[in-house]
């Protein structure tokens, strides 16, 4: 599933290129998996507290019916996001410990909530990937963050970047080629 950042929408992963990405990675030996996401707002993928939409419910319930419906096997999930969404990655992992397969986050906005990854031990379980660029707003505050996980990401990557597009798409391969090994694992 891919939690978008706060910026952008669904409409725009097209523009992104996010199907090229999985085309190259699936013809560089990715198993091949689906890209499936929805619109989560601003809410940072939270339920919202005033009782109106809920991004959380729309990704752990309604997405999964939504792609059974289509044929695809939904019981096999990994999150991918970045920045808002990265965070929500992060998120759902926890408050669904083993329902995600991988994690892979993008900058993620740890700094939205001192909850993720404090009060549980999903990440000794969870394969986690965490990549951030050196020149990001959010660059010590990812550090810290995986400095407080139990056990180091099985992918860590703190390269040339910054909170942009750019620096993400230079990073893609990586994540698809650790979320298709993920995915595929699951499949055995």
């Amino acid at each position: 599933m891919i939690l978008h950042g706060v910026t952008a929408t669904p409409k725009d992963y097209r523009g992104f290129g996010l199907g090229k990405f999985l085309t190259a990675a699936v013809e560089r030996g990715a198993p091949p998996f689906v890209l499936a996401g929805a619109d989560g707002g601003v809410l940072y993928w939270e339920p919202d507290p005033a009782g109106g939409d809920d991004p959380r419910k729309m990704m752990t319930d309604e997405m999964p019916r939504w792609l059974a419906a289509r044929g695809f096997d939904a019981r096999r999930v990994a999150g991918w996001g970045w920045s808002m969404g990265g965070y929500g990655v992060l998120r759902l992992g926890e408050v669904r410990p083993g329902w995600l397969r991988a994690v892979a986050a993008f900058s993620p906005d740890v700094t939205h909530s001192a909850s993720v990854a404090n009060d549980d031990g999903v990440y000794r379980t969870t394969p986690l990937g965490v990549w951030c660029g050196r020149s990001d707003p959010l660059y010590d505050d990812v550090r810290a963050f995986v400095s407080q996980l139990p056990r180091r990401p099985q992918v860590l990557s703190y390269g040339d970047g910054a909170h942009t597009r750019a620096y993400w798409d230079s990073v893609t391969p990586s994540a698809f080629r650790f979320l298709g090994a993920e995915l595929g694992k699951a499949a055995s």
